[in-house]
Formats: structure tokens, C-alpha cells, sequence
């Protein structure tokens, strides 16, 4: 038995997969966000250790006592700053966070050859500008660090004592040499940081420590290895066996992430895509990430008096039509491809007969064109697919997808345990690492539940619409305005 655990943004989530890779147990714990300023988002590293511990322990004991390794998968480009008692020293800044946009911008001018090395424009979801902004605002803090993790990271510490990532998280710090898949001695060193203050860099199934004796005995599991692991977006990849160049998949959780896998490191900064270390090696992949996918979906929910969630999806699909509603789902700014964090959600057409499940229609229908936004991106990249694998929570929603396939004009695969997404990827890596099989033999794709292919009239139709769409990004992108709070500079 494997375990693999997702420290996600909103829950974290973890399964037990046997030899064969099949799933045998899984359980999940919600998270909560603290937004204490505006673009400020952040969570509290202790609280990712309690919650993770108790999704562990909720699995039966038995299965429990059986596991042989564990495979770790997180929230990408959180900045978890560690003291020398190996303590946080405040609460993590996640990837969603938007503060050090005026960071991005400076690092960016005193340092203009580092794109070819790190291969990403400088966001502010990434970890170094986050750094940069602790160096400038909390300089105190910044004196004391001792290590910057990242999330996933920090539950190996508190298990292993180890200070270790992979390559595909390292990838999101803009801190690592891609190419060579290593910390990069001149990108650490622009944000006045030594390559001893981060954690050593694995790959994705290399072996980096056993759990303590403690620790196995408050799980209820056997003292056991736990490999590298990977970054949400690469174990969520590998769960869904896309390994080979050119698989693909889409990513429907908190955010939304299209991800293609390459064969070589292929950066193309203008267009804010992604090109990272995948969490295989020898592999690379480029991703298209938007910063609200279903948390847009769950936010419309919320403010319109659904009850759950999948009331307002089926609520929609019942409807069938945003008629003349559209949605900007920028809840939390932009990455690709705007790289704009002061973006603004924007809802549009709305009128007196306009109803709540039109409005949860025009947010399926937003984040699917924000996804063609990002695929187009990709396209003008060197990115190329014929069908995408869903994953995440999302995918749980088969009329969702019928409105992405046809704004991608793409066909979608909906596999068995599709939900799972990087805790499975995750196990798959423990049970790699630990066996030594090969990962092609791991990685078999789960049975197809459902393909759902693009109609030509639908497509048709939201390729007039989409451009509309896209202009109104344009004509209101002019009232994005920076707030006058005194923490935002």
C-alpha cells in the first residue's frame, strides 16, 4: 500500500493505492483561507500539519498499518518561512497572493538576464517576489529565516526532519535552473538569499527520508520512506498517466490549469506561460494557469444563495443559457495571460429577469474562455494536443465540460477516479520510487467514463461569443485600480 497526500488550497486530500495502483481508501479535510488584506492570501503552516494528520488517521486502521512509502503533492509557489527551531516565522503566502506586483516589477529591471534560467515572467504567485516583499516590508523576518519551504515541503520537515523538495515544485520559485533542473546560484542570489537557506532538490521519485518513530506511531503507520513527490500540477499530470510529450490535461480545482507535457525545456515568457520541470526526469511541461476555476464557480454559488454547489451546477445545466450574462472570473487577478493581478471579476448583462442559475451559467461559461484565453497562449508557444484529461473537482461537472470542449474545440477524456488528481500522482511516485518499476507501467490510464467531443455549432458559437468576451477584459481593464491600503506599495 502507498499513500499519497495533496496539501491543496482548499482541503487536503489523501489516498492508498495497492501494488496494482488501484485506489483502496481516501479521505479528505476542508482548509481555510485568511485574505487579511486585499491581494493578501495566506494560511498557517501548522494548521496544513493538523488537518493532514487528521485526513491520515481517517483512514481505517488497518489499511494504515500497511502502508510502505508516501508520496507528497501541494499547493505550488507558497512561501513557508522556517526559523532555526524549524518553526514558521508567519503565516505562508500562497500562490494566489498579489502583494509584491511592485517586486515582480523591480526584480524583473535589476535583473534582466535571468529569463533564460528561470524560463517564467516573474508573477506574483511565484515565491521570489514574495521573498522580496518580506525583504521590504518585514525585515525583521527576513533576518531570521533559516529556510523557505514549500508547502508540501514543511510536512516533510515535521515528519522527516528533512529540508527537500523536486524539481517540478523548484520549477515554481523561480529560483531553479530548469534546464538543469537545480537551484540557480545567480537567481537566488537577486533576491539577497544563499542556495543554504532553500531545501535540497529531488526528483519526483527519488527517496528523501523516513517519518520519524513519533510520527509513525501517531499516524498508525509503519515508520516508512517518503519520496520527493511533486507540485500539484505535475502529481495531478501523473495521476492522470500524462507523461508522454504532448499528453495533456486540464486541472479544474481552486484554479485552473492546462497542462502539456514536453520533451525539452521551451519557455515562452511574453505570453505568461509556464515551462517547468516535470516531476518525471527527462521531462518538462508547459502550463496555461488561470487563478479561478471552480472557486469562481463556488463564489457565484455562494453569492447568489445555492445551497451547495452542485445545486448551482445542476441548477445551470437545467437552464441551459447565460442569454446575454457574461463573466470575468478574475476573483483573484490574472496569470496567463494577462499576469495581472489587480484584474477584476466583472459580471455583465445582467437585468431585471436575469435569475441565479443564468448567472452561475455565464461563470461556467467564464472560466471556460478564460481556459481558451490560456490554450491560445499556449498554441503560440509551441503547445500542441489532440484530446485533454480532466482532473480535479470539476470534473465532476460532465455539462462544465461540455461548455470547455466547445470553447476549446478540444475532446475531453473523463476517467475513473479523475477527482483524486495529485494524491494519486503522488502515490504513483511512492509506489515508483519505492519498487523501482517503471513509471509507464505505474501510470496506466484508469477506464474512460466519459469523452465528450466538440459540436461544431457550439463551437461556432463560442468563438463569436469568446471574442466578445475577450473584449470586455479590454474595455475594463482600465478601472483596475490600485488600492490606496497602506500594507500595498
Amino acid at each position: 500500500m502507498y499513500l499519497g497526500i495533496d496539501l491543496g488550497t482548499s482541503s487536503v486530500k489523501v489516498i492508498v493505492i495497492d501494488d496494482n495502483g488501484i485506489i483502496t481508501a481516501q479521505s479528505s479535510r476542508v482548509l481555510s483561507i485568511s485574505h487579511p488584506h486585499p491581494l493578501w492570501s495566506e494560511q498557517n503552516p501548522n494548521d496544513w500539519l493538523n488537518i493532514a494528520e487528521k485526513a491520515i488517521t481517517d483512514l481505517p486502521k488497518k489499511i494504515r498499518s500497511k502502508i510502505q512509502g508516501i508520496g507528497l503533492s501541494g499547493q505550488m509557489h507558497g512561501a513557508v518561512l522556517i526559523d532555526k527551531k524549524n518553526q514558521p516565522l508567519r503565516p505562508a503566502i500562497l500562490w494566489n497572493d498579489g502583494r509584491s506586483f511592485k517586486e515582480c516589477h523591480d526584480l524583473e529591471r535589476n535583473n534582466p538576464n535571468l529569463g533564460s534560467i528561470i524560463g517564467n515572467q516573474i508573477m506574483p504567485g511565484f515565491t521570489s517576489p514574495k521573498l522580496a516583499w518580506i525583504k521590504e516590508h518585514e525585515p525583521k523576518i527576513f533576518s531570521l529565516i533559516h529556510k523557505i519551504l514549500l508547502p508540501k515541503d514543511f510536512l516533510r520537515l515535521a515528519w522527516c526532519g528533512e529540508y527537500a523538495t523536486d524539481t517540478s515544485d523548484a520549477s515554481g520559485t523561480l529560483w531553479l535552473d530548469i534546464k538543469k533542473r537545480s537551484w540557480s546560484e545567480a537567481a537566488v542570489n537577486a533576491s539577497d538569499l544563499s542556495i543554504q537557506q532553500l531545501p535540497n532538490v529531488f526528483e519526483g521519485n527519488e527517496i528523501t527520508g523516513k517519518i520519524s518513530d513519533s510520527v509513525a506511531q501517531r499516524l498508525g503507520i509503519p515508520r516508512v520512506p517518503v519520496v520527493a513527490g511533486a507540485g500539484d500540477q505535475a502529481a495531478g499530470a501523473i495521476g492522470a498517466s500524462v507523461i508522454n510529450p504532448n499528453d495533456a490535461s486540464l486541472s479544474l480545482g481552486t484554479s485552473g490549469v492546462l497542462f502539456i507535457t514536453t520533451n525539452g525545456f521551451l519557455p515562452n515568457i511574453k505570453q505568461g506561460i509556464h515551462a517547468f520541470c516535470h516531476a518525471i526526469p527527462e521531462r518538462w511541461h508547459q502550463m496555461a494557469v488561470i487563478l479561478s476555476a471552480t472557486y469562481a464557480i463556488d463564489w457565484c454559488s455562494n453569492l447568489t444563495g445555492f445551497k451547495s454547489s452542485k445545486d448551482a451546477y445542476h441548477a445551470a445545466e437545467k437552464k441551459g443559457t447565460s442569454e446575454n450574462v457574461m463573466f470575468l472570473p478574475y476573483l483573484t487577478g490574472e496569470r496567463t495571460p494577462h499576469n495581472n493581478p489587480h484584474a477584476q471579476a466583472v459580471l455583465f448583462g445582467l437585468q431585471a429577469s436575469t435569475d441565479k442559475a443564468t448567472i452561475i451559467h455565464a461563470a461556467l461559461e467564464g472560466v471556460a474562455f478564460a481556459l481558451a484565453d490560456g490554450y491560445s497562449a499556449l498554441k503560440t508557444a509551441g503547445g500542441h494536443c489532440d484530446s485533454i484529461s480532466v482532473i480535479g473537482g470539476g470534473s465532476q461537472s460532465l455539462y462544465w465540460g461540455k461548455i470547455i470542449a466547445n470553447c476549446l474545440n478540444k475532446t475531453l477524456i473523463y476517467r475513473n477516479d479523475a477527482e483524486t488528481g495529485p494524491a494519486k500522482g503522488a502515490a504513483f511516485l511512492a509506489l515508483h520510487g519505492i519498487t523501482g518499476n517503471d513509471i509507464k507501467t505505474i501510470c496506466k490510464p484508469s477506464p474512460i467514463k466519459e469523452t465528450i467531443e466538440a459540436e461544431k455549432n457550439y463551437t461556432e458559437f463560442y468563438a463569436q461569443k469568446f471574442q466578445t468576451w475577450q473584449s470586455l477584459y479590454q474595455e475594463t481593464k482600465q478601472f483596475n485600480q490600485i488600492n490606496n491600503d497602506p500594507y500595498v506599495t
